[in-house]
């Protein structure tokens, strides 16, 4: 524990007894504390996470965003980390950690670094997907998580830095898995969008202007194949949202 760095790992987790032998894996050797809450799991998650050190508390879902806030209300250590059961601190990641708290600035409470996704056998480094940001380091007392219910993003009150290293990240196994994820955010967007109406060119404009961002003005096009597909998956992804106003205009009940 002395050679540990003072740090408390968060993650939410459910049904991700898979998973958890990469993300905690890259974690478990040097921070002092690993904290996964769970929910209504139905294999072996509190197991695996245990055997890895981590204290394990099961708390009821309402919403990602929440379920993360109530994590970091059980940290114990004077710096977070927020770490997914789909992310894996690289090599790279973790020896700049240490640098930074071997040396820590007074005047830093906060730090952001890029994820890298990994995508059909291969590392995205274009399109909507890369750089992806994310502060995901910060002083107890001094993070907040905000966001929507859906998609938390952090926050710190005072100085942020950036770090150079990436967090990976394998957000999806296969198309298919991606693919099921349309209706979980399509269904927080109908519910946010309030009276909105539907409009057919608003949707058109829209969807062909999330690919033509990924694809062409982020440079999707140098990742091969997987940048395409991302970037048409962008356009899709939008072009559902949008179309799911008009489902609710002319069933009453839009996306379940």
């Amino acid at each position: 524990m002395n050679n540990k760095l003072p740090i408390s790992v968060v993650m939410i987790a459910r049904n991700e007894a898979n998973r958890l032998p990469r993300s905690l894996g890259s974690v478990a050797a040097w921070a002092a504390e690993i904290i996964v809450v769970i929910n209504d799991c139905t294999d072996d998650t509190a197991a695996v996470a245990r055997s890895y050190g981590a204290k394990v508390t099961e708390h009821a879902f309402a919403n990602v965003r929440d379920q993360k806030a109530f994590a970091i209300g059980l940290a114990t250590q004077p710096w977070i980390f927020g770490l997914d059961a789909d992310e894996e601190v690289s090599a790279e990641l973790r020896e700049e950690i240490e640098a930074f708290f071997a040396d820590l600035p007074a005047e830093v409470n906060g730090v952001s670094f890029s994820r890298r996704l990994w995508f059909l056998n291969r590392w995205i480094r274009h399109g909507e997907v890369y750089p992806d940001r994310v502060l995901r380091l910060g002083r107890r007392g001094s993070v907040k998580v905000g966001g929507v219910p859906e998609h938390d993003k952090w926050s710190a009150d005072g100085k942020v830095i950036y770090f150079r290293n990436d967090l990976f990240h394998y957000s999806f196994d296969s198309i298919a898995a991606q693919v099921d994820k349309i209706n979980f955010f399509t269904r927080y967007f109908v519910q946010r969008s309030g009276g909105k109406k539907f409009s057919v060119p608003e949707t058109m404009i829209r969807a062909g202007w999330r690919f033509a961002r990924a694809y062409f003005l982020r440079l999707g096009f140098l990742d091969g194949f997987p940048g395409f597909y991302l970037a048409v998956f962008a356009g899709f992804a939008t072009f559902v949202r949008y179309s799911s106003l008009y489902e609710r205009e002319v069933t009453g009940t839009g996306t379940r």
